[in-house]
């Protein structure tokens, strides 16, 4: 009797040192990453955490004690160092996934966004560059060129999102911004359409990158436009000649007859020809008020503006042939 009450004895205290060392179970090594795939046993994941051969019964039991281990979900989630297994596994359980962060950078063409995704890690890659079509498709878009429709911003994701699931959250940001932004316009634009405004805002978009020149450059078109002028824009040109464009600007790229070069056509190019920033669409519904029709770039990214063509020449001659 003894004997046997002995036993229950070293029983217990066995299984309370068993239970009381996983409870305590810590997982080694740094701060990483840990990917729980789906279908996964808990059992399984309490031995990849702690490194170290545990006993298959022991575990189990452990679980049963400890129900609100049961649904863990799958993901990616980040462990820190120091932590017990029962703190990752309720981690785990939390669905609390680790977020990663993509910038969509403002000026680029939907083939760069695309190209972005494929180079972001733990995003799902499904498009090639050369695949605007299928996501015009996937986002249920009208227009043949999706270019500008899409918001250029910093998207955050958890690991394995698709690259068309980001492409799909920055059309409807891009789609709510607009539509906001327009409501609240200037009054008397030259624009038939919130669409027309987006053109405007891409050109503006890959005429400058200083925030308080936009609303400058903007009265410059719209300046333009008003009067019946021709816009001339560089930007628009090496856009309709695309692949053609070897960094330099010829005197045959500003003649190809192209519904983009906008030194042949009067007007707004058909379509945006960049992803516009949200900085770019407010200077484009809010220009400045000015007499400016001509600008030129003077270096630094910076330009000078001019009311009169004389003007305009005397600052090409300065700025651009450094004749004074």
């Amino acid at each position: 009797m003894l004997f046997l009450l002995l036993a229950l004895v070293a029983a217990g205290s066995w299984s309370h040192y068993q239970i009381r060392r996983l409870d305590n179970l810590l997982i080694p090594g740094n701060s990483r990453l840990f990917t729980v795939h789906k279908g996964t046993p808990t059992r399984q994941l309490v031995a990849d955490l702690s490194g170290e051969p545990l006993s298959a019964l022991w575990v189990t039991l452990w679980l049963k004690l400890h129900p609100e281990f049961a649904h863990v979900r799958a993901g990616t989630y980040k462990i820190e160092a120091g932590w017990r297994v029962s703190h990752a596994l309720l981690l785990f359980t939390s669905g609390k996934e680790v977020l990663f962060s993509v910038t969509l950078v403002e000026g680029g063409r939907i083939e760069d966004f695309i190209r972005t995704l494929q180079q972001t890690p733990y995003v799902e890659s499904t498009l090639d560059v050369d695949d605007s079509d299928v996501v015009r498709s996937e986002l249920k878009l009208d227009p043949d060129n999706i270019e500008g429709l899409l918001l250029p911003e910093t998207y955050s994701y958890t690991a394995g999102t698709k690259d068309i699931d980001i492409l799909r959250r920055a059309r409807s940001h891009m789609e709510s911004y607009l539509a906001k932004a327009w409501d609240n316009r200037a009054e008397n634009l030259p624009y038939k359409s919130a669409y027309e405004a987006l053109i405007m805002a891409s050109i503006i978009e890959k005429e400058t990158g200083k925030a308080n020149e936009r609303p400058l450059i903007a009265s410059v078109f719209i300046n333009r436009l008003r009067k019946g002028m021709k816009l001339q824009t560089d930007p628009t040109v090496i856009y309709g000649i695309r692949d053609r464009y070897d960094g330099n600007i010829r005197k045959a790229d500003l003649q190809d007859d192209n519904p983009y070069n906008t030194y042949i056509i009067a007007g707004l190019p058909p379509t945006p020809i960049a992803m516009p920033s949200k900085e770019s669409i407010r200077a484009a519904l809010h220009p400045a008020s000015s007499n400016y029709y001509y600008f030129v770039a003077k270096g630094g990214g910076e330009h000078h503006f001019s009311k009169t063509l004389d003007e305009h020449n005397r600052a090409v001659q300065r700025y651009i042939l450094g004749r004074t």
